[in-house]
């Protein structure tokens, strides 16, 4: 497929009913050019018939956040009001880029909806999305705006002794911004959530998708922007802390988590999978529950686990894994990703998945 071929591909995906003229016109070409590029695209097989039916494969939706994270660490104890020798490091990443980023090494077909500002850091992100095969073409690029970052600085032990957290953009990701993504939304299998954008919009998603959503808590702070949809959603993925919270239960022992996952699936929850960190994970549904146990592993960070966990949630519902299986593939995701000193480990894949359910 060519550039031209892709540009009007796009434009038909957005308009599915948009003349020859009108697309020469957006192009700045001639009507009989569209014409041609339209038919190599039909005998690519990417469109088809009258009104330019759009064939595309199954793909999945996260929308959500990403951000630059920027760390400082000194050498020595910090002294306050002074520069500080040390290392500075900067990294991708964000719940929902976390999220796309696993499920893209999982090899899934991901679309990624958040926004980004008119800045450096926006490309930085965006280059990392296209060599991932991550598709960023409908997300919000705000006009003298700034890319979400997360700006945190270190004491010589590792102890973070100041954080400024810059998320402001996020606001922009209004009902009516995902209104105008209503069809991407609407085609994919699933939709992934979290909850960095504003629960006006959370709740856009629960009333008007009739698809799968799987929403990640992401925080205790933010956590609460679910609990109005919970009966909405198909999928939860929240900690020990993010489920006391929405399920006004307290876990002290197995009785009072089961209590908890019983008062989650009350809402209308179709499933809960509840994040117990050392202590694995309670799977729970209408009709079944289990306890699974951790995936042996190395730890290295911890960081990027609970990120993986969900994206192996998603893979393994396209897969038609059941309950069980889905749990377990999500202990193996944050298996692998504890391996790794970065907070998205590189050698995550179908197959180690597989081989690390087993």
């Amino acid at each position: 497929m060519t550039q031209r071929e892709r540009q009007i591909l796009k434009w038909i995906e957005e308009n599915p009913m948009i003349s020859q003229q009108e697309l020469a016109d957006k192009a700045g070409i001639t009507r009989s050019s569209a014409a041609v590029h339209i038919s190599n695209l039909m005998k690519q097989g990417h469109i088809a018939g009258k009104g330019y039916i759009v064939r595309t494969a199954p793909y999945a939706v996260v929308v959500g956040g990403v951000n630059l994270d920027i760390g400082g660490r000194s050498l020595d104890k910090l002294v306050p009001e002074d520069s500080n020798p040390g290392q500075v490091r900067m990294s991708l990443g964000g719940v929902g880029r976390n999220i796309a980023h696993n499920m893209a090494l999982l090899g899934m077909d991901v679309r990624l909806l958040t926004a980004f500002g008119d800045d450096m850091n926006a490309q930085r992100i965006a280059a990392s999305c296209g060599e991932l095969g991550i598709d960023i073409s409908q997300c919000l690029t705000v006009p003298g705006g700034a890319t979400s970052t997360y700006l945190f600085i270190s004491d010589h032990r590792g102890d973070m002794a100041l954080a400024v957290s810059d998320m402001e953009i996020y606001r922009h990701m209004t009902p009516a911004f995902l209104a105008g993504r209503a069809r991407l939304l609407q085609n994919a299998q699933l939709v992934v959530v979290d909850t960095n954008i504003p629960a006006e919009s959370i709740a856009w998603l629960a009333d008007n998708l009739r698809l799968p959503i799987f929403a990640d808590p992401v925080s205790t702070a933010k956590a609460e922007k679910l609990r109005p949809v919970l009966g909405k959603l198909h999928t939860l993925k929240p900690n020990r802390m993010e489920t006391e919270l929405l399920s006004g239960v307290t876990i002290t022992d197995e009785a009072s988590l089961n209590a908890a996952a019983d008062a989650l699936l009350a809402t209308g929850l179709r499933r809960v999978f509840i994040s117990l960190g050392g202590d694995g994970m309670l799977a729970a549904d209408h009709t079944r529950r289990l306890h699974v146990p951790c995936c042996p592993g190395r730890m290295v960070n911890t960081t990027g686990c609970g990120d993986a966990g969900m994206a192996a949630i998603a893979w393994a519902y396209l897969e038609g894994t059941d309950l069980e299986g889905t749990a377990r593939a999500a202990m193996a995701a944050g298996a692998i990703a504890m391996e790794s000193a970065e907070t998205i480990n590189p050698a995550m894949s179908p197959q180690r998945l597989r081989d690390r359910m087993e």
